[in-house]
């Protein structure tokens, strides 16, 4: 049998173990049924590492329209099990792993390397991703297998054996956003740059600054174990818990504002005091710290509809502005999910080289039967937890 031939139409057994989303602050470990080739350019993936990222914290928490049943995991990588009759790259035995972004490699947009945005995988929507409320027909990886559409288009091969494991996983989204937003503030070599948020999108946002040649790091957070991660690659790191983090920043260069910013917090974020929510409270910062003709990247999660908003606009994903000043600034912005396979080659082969270390940012690796306490413990910040890999 060639290898690009479905080598099993269905794993050895028919069932596996997965993280289930129950409602609210609830998850478990169940038993379902296994992924199969249902396309003949299908790949069935092993799960060797899955991580937690933020976002599902987003659903976990209740503040998305996700419903019971849903399989959590956008993060996955693994080793390729079976593949479609169509699947001509990718073989049985490869090391692969997938951007979150579920993308078919036709379409205008995917075509336009805008993959985060496929027009094709989603009906009436653009975008998909594994495991995500409205991210279309895709069970995540927090599981012990995945099923993988357009396979040769959405597996990223790696090095084979189990070298840089806990870097390559990182891959799937945290350090391809981080990057993201790096490059939709447009920052140049030399420039200065800020980051809100210091969890591990927005440590990967100044890691990747620290990367592209920035020459000042801002990293802006409140818990000290978060800020601590940011010095370790030379970053200056503001703590708003202490005060305006825009007047600690101006302070620090007597006035002068900053040539580029990102948001890595998104819709969830909060004033000083750490408790009080202002879903706008960073873009606001952002248009007072930038300079004029600088640019702003908004790789933060923002969503159109949140059950848990403080207000009622909020609730419909309507959020206050200041596009008077924003204009008069003659500030840009960009903003929107990343194209993952617009980075991950390049950032998997500086992992290869051994110029990038992302795995520094993970905090925990556990079982994928320690999920659910996992999920809890990184939702109350606790233990240490911050970045969590599940290995089934």
């Amino acid at each position: 049998m060639s290898s690009n031939a479905t080598a099993t139409t269905t794993p050895a057994s028919t069932t596996m173990q997965a993280l289930v989303y129950k409602g609210p602050f609830s998850v478990s470990i169940e038993s379902v049924p296994a992924p199969r080739i249902e396309h003949p350019s299908d790949a069935v993936v092993r799960i060797t590492s899955s991580a937690i990222c933020g976002s599902d914290l987003h659903m976990y928490e209740g503040r998305t329209a996700a419903e019971p049943g849903l399989r959590f995991g956008h993060e996955n990588m693994g080793i390729v099990e079976s593949v479609g009759d169509a699947v001509s790259v990718v073989k049985v035995g490869d090391r692969v792993v997938m951007p979150f972004n579920v993308a078919c490699g036709s379409c205008a947009n995917c075509q336009s390397a805008k993959t985060a945005f496929c027009t094709q995988v989603n009906h009436g929507f653009a975008g998909g991703a594994y495991g995500y409320v409205a991210m279309g027909p895709y069970p995540g990886g927090q599981a012990e297998r995945i099923r993988v559409p357009f396979a040769d288009f959405n597996c990223l091969v790696l090095p084979p054996g189990t070298d840089n494991e806990a870097d390559f996983i990182l891959l799937a989204d945290v350090f391809p956003t981080g990057y993201h937003g790096c490059k939709l503030s447009g920052l140049q070599p030399g420039e200065s740059i800020v980051v809100f948020g210091c969890g591990p999108v927005g440590i990967m946002a100044g890691y990747s600054a620290r990367l592209l040649g920035a020459a000042e790091i801002y990293m802006v957070d409140r818990v000290p174990e978060r800020l601590a991660l940011a010095r370790n690659f030379g970053a200056v790191a503001i703590d708003f818990s202490k005060g305006d983090a825009v007047r600690q920043i101006l302070d620090l260069r007597r006035g002068r504002e900053v040539d580029r910013g990102v948001d890595a917090v998104g819709y969830q974020a909060v004033t000083h005091d750490g408790k009080t929510e202002q879903p706008n409270v960073v873009l606001n910062a952002l248009v007072d710290l930038v300079r004029p003709c600088g640019g702003l990247g908004i790789p933060g999660l923002y969503v159109p509809s949140d059950p848990g908003a403080p207000d009622d606009d909020a609730r419909l994903g309507v959020i206050k502005f200041p596009f008077g000043r924003f204009f008069e600034k003659g500030l840009s912005l960009g903003c929107g999910q990343a194209n993952v396979k617009s980075y991950n080659r390049q950032l998997r082969d500086l992992i290869v080289a051994g110029v990038a270390r992302p795995s520094f940012i993970i905090s925990n690796e556990v079982s994928l039967s320690e999920a659910p306490d996992a999920y809890d413990k990184f939702q109350k910040r606790i233990d240490g937890y911050s970045k969590v890999i599940l290995h089934p």
